[in-house]
């Protein structure tokens, strides 16, 4: 189980339109874990629901934790909680950071792509490369100058910034142009957050112009089909306590485990946050996640059982 932090909202304001800013501190004798450049807390919200955030802030700083939540118009009770129900001085229990978009610290060069409020993994990003001296640009794209957030922490750092505003341009990026001024070095790394056609278009961009080195980070889940070899039905072994389980179509892996009682981290139920990441000791998962990279997923070491399925009509897993 993820390890559990009590926290009170120290400070809550507004940065752009519908984005909200927030600062967490520690409890009275609580430490907040050290963490790295990319990492995001779950917040565990007045309203019962868990939802994943990044952090902002420089990762040096471990007196607080900052985030910032956009209020989607889509929203499944998460920003919404976030926007309308949360208090200064109000507790809170998170998580420990976990980091499925790590920085590559030792790169030659790093483009860091922002979408709206995307921009809070990649100004952690940005802040770290600017405290060890590392070169990197930003791209900051936004719907209007109104949208875009944390603006002036971002040109504080003073690293070239190319700043696109949708109502300006009359279009959205010509991301391919763009990430197509720097040549595709095998030590260049390219990372982007923010809404899925954006991230789509960036991976192909990357593709097209031979960039080896291309990270992102989803907020929202692309449905992915089970492959052909997936099993319908299958069963699941608990190596620590061996319960086994029969999984069917109606019901999840992850809803199979908690209606029996199993305790299971898991906060988005759609694959992007990585909460329920689990050990797979034998078998072969039907990956269904936005987590886990390609190598990741052929490795077959871990899984997210709150989406993925079966190959093999049988796993055992490290629950």
């Amino acid at each position: 189980m993820s390890q559990i932090l009590s926290a009170f909202v120290h400070t809550l304001r507004l940065e752009a339109d519908g984005i909200l800013g927030i600062e967490l501190s520690p409890a009275p004798g609580v430490v907040f874990p050290a963490f790295t450049a990319g990492s995001h807390i779950d917040l565990h919200l007045p309203n019962g629901l868990e939802r994943s955030y990044s952090l902002l802030n420089a990762p040096g700083d471990t007196t607080r934790y900052v985030l910032g939540v956009l209020k989607d118009p889509a929203s499944r009770g998460g920003s919404v909680c976030v926007h309308e129900q949360l208090r200064v001085g109000m507790p809170l229990t998170i998580s420990a950071p976990r980091n499925h978009f790590a920085l590559h610290e030792d790169a030659g060069y790093s483009v860091l792509v922002a979408g709206g409020i995307g921009i809070t993994p990649i100004l952690c990003m940005a802040r770290r490369l600017a405290d060890i001296g590392r070169p990197f640009e930003v791209l900051y794209f936004a719907r209007s100058r109104r949208n875009a957030a944390f603006v002036t922490e971002l040109e504080a750092l003073g690293a070239p910034i190319t700043w696109h505003f949708d109502d300006e341009q009359g279009r959205p990026p010509d991301l391919q142009q763009l990430l197509s001024r720097r040549s595709a070095a095998a030590d260049t790394h390219h990372y982007a957050c923010g809404p899925t056609v954006m991230l789509d278009r960036f991976l192909q961009a990357c593709e097209t112009l031979g960039h080896p080195n291309a990270h992102i980070e989803r907020f929202s889940a692309v449905e992915i089909a089970p492959s052909a070899d997936a099993q319908k039905n299958y069963t699941v072994e608990l190596k620590r306590t061996g319960r086994v389980f029969t999984i069917t179509p109606d019901k999840s892996l992850l809803h199979t485990l908690l209606d029996a009682g199993i305790a299971v981290d898991h906060s988005c139920e759609e694959g992007v946050c990585g909460s329920c990441e689990t050990r797979v000791l034998e078998g072969v998962p039907d990956h269904r996640d936005s987590v886990l990279s390609t190598s990741e997923h052929a490795s077959n070491q871990t899984m997210m059982v709150c989406v993925s399925g079966c190959k093999t009509g049988r796993l055992v897993l490290d629950l």
